[in-house]
């Protein structure tokens, strides 16, 4: 599997990827990403940004797309109270239904902690629905500990965190 950053003009493809995931979520009874959360105008921002990351297959199906993740280097919204420059923070981590238990995820979040250490960021951090248990184990299986639960709006958010180690100067 190779892991590189999305350029401006995939961002088509990193859309159809989360679209896929949200659809998939929401026909088992729980849609997780606001229509607002995955439009086009902000699936090309972010992409334009360089916040978006594709996991493609290589080998005899070269090039195949099998999950997207956006890494961000900060986020006010879910950890205010983190010192700016301390974190990368995992966000919109979404695998084919076609690439389903292939470890997808596990590659990703992988990768996001490979960049976190070399941006020189002693942590990663994610949050999800708090009810989410499926998606907090595999947080948990990637090394992830539960850092609190916070409250916005009407849901409860489960915040995790990754120590990482920092490369040697």
């Amino acid at each position: 599997m190779q892991i590189e950053q999305a350029k401006p003009t995939e961002a088509a493809t990193v859309a159809a990827v989360l679209n896929e995931a949200a659809q998939w979520i929401a026909a088992e009874g729980r849609p997780l990403w606001s229509a607002a959360d995955i439009a086009p105008e902000r699936i090309q921002r972010d992409t334009d940004a360089g916040s978006y990351f594709i996991a493609r297959k290589t080998g005899e199906m070269d090039g195949e797309v099998a999950g997207v993740v956006r890494l961000d280097l900060e986020d006010a919204h879910f950890w205010p109270e983190i010192e700016s420059g301390t974190s990368l923070y995992v966000h919109k981590l979404a695998v084919r239904r076609a690439w389903a238990g292939h470890g997808v995820p596990a590659l990703l979040l992988d990768f996001a902690r490979e960049r976190a250490r070399s941006l020189g960021r002693p942590f990663l951090r994610l949050d999800c629905v708090a009810d989410r248990a499926p998606l907090r184990a595999l947080y948990e299986r990637n090394g992830f500990v539960l850092h609190s639960v916070i409250h916005k709006g009407e849901r409860a958010f489960a915040r995790f965190e990754l120590p990482v180690a920092r490369l040697a100067d």
